[in-house]
């Protein structure tokens, strides 16, 4: 049976626009429809909707912007090299050269540099005009990008400890730990290979999807109570809008320099002869 078509872009907010506070109609706030889209066009089979067209979009940008930063650098750079050349040397320097150290992390910091940018623009999209929706508050993009770090430093495990040594490494094996050590090892062996990349898809996850359905509630809130007396309810509402939007521009770039913190973190751990 086929099912029936998503929540339209233009309904996410699921909202009449002549619906106001005292005019008998009751509040809809938003809810898991608001990240539910209709497919706005087919490819090939392949549905594309609004998530899909930002994703694509803020991928785009971000290779165009450092394709022209970068492309012909100069000895004095203009404003997008500099600008370019500040970002890359902030993740290289203040995030891979900290966890991981300059000799080995040298080779990771274009993996990780785009790991951040690519999760800051999709977070950031959440405050753009028009699109106002992060991408990241899909949970298959943040679980995504976890696998693809949890494959990299899984195999990165394997390839520089071996077999055994990679066993060692996962469930923390240590001789000296005695009777306790199968306990430990199966705790360890569980919370590293299977809970890790969960946590580190929903941290991302959940701090998006919180994000915008508080300032998605906010605008509707305000909307809503302008009406009559309402007007002042509105006014703290729209306060409160522009307050949860200057939050959230926070903790996009928060939410993405944990990210690459945390693949950093693992990426470490793999290399690491001891664990």
């Amino acid at each position: 049976m086929q099912k029936e078509p998503a929540v339209s872009a233009d309904q996410m907010l699921a909202f009449e626009t002549d619906c106001h506070l005292f005019s008998g109609c009751g509040f809809e706030a938003p809810g898991l429809h608001s990240f539910v889209f209709e497919p706005m066009f087919s490819i090939g089979g392949f549905d594309f909707n609004k998530p899909i067209l930002l994703a694509l979009v803020g991928t785009l940008a971000i290779v165009w912007f450092f394709w022209a930063a970068f492309a012909k650098p100069k000895v004095v750079p203009g404003k997008l090299q500099m600008i370019g050349e500040a970002g890359y040397d902030f993740i290289r320097r203040g995030v891979v050269y900290e966890t991981m150290g300059k000799k080995e992390g040298e080779k990771y910091v274009p993996f990780v540099v785009a790991l951040f940018f690519f999760v800051w623009v999709m977070n950031l999209w959440a405050v753009i005009p028009l699109a106002q929706f992060p991408v990241t508050s899909i949970f298959s993009i943040p679980l995504g990008l976890a696998l693809v770090v949890y494959i990299t430093w899984v195999g990165l495990t394997f390839k520089r400890h071996g077999f055994v040594g990679a066993f060692k490494n996962f469930t923390g094996y240590d001789k000296s730990l005695g009777a306790v050590l199968p306990m430990v090892v199966v705790i360890e062996f569980f919370s590293t290979l299977i809970v890790r990349p969960f946590t580190h898809s929903v941290r991302l996850f959940a701090n998006m999807f919180a994000g915008h359905m508080l300032v998605a509630l906010f605008t509707i809130a305000t909307w809503y109570m302008l009406n009559g007396i309402g007007i002042a309810y509105s006014a703290v509402s729209f306060i409160m809008t522009i307050v949860m939007i200057a939050f959230e521009l926070f903790i996009q770039v928060i939410q993405a320099y944990v990210f690459v913190l945390l693949t950093c973190s693992y990426l470490q751990g793999a290399l690491a002869e001891e664990h």
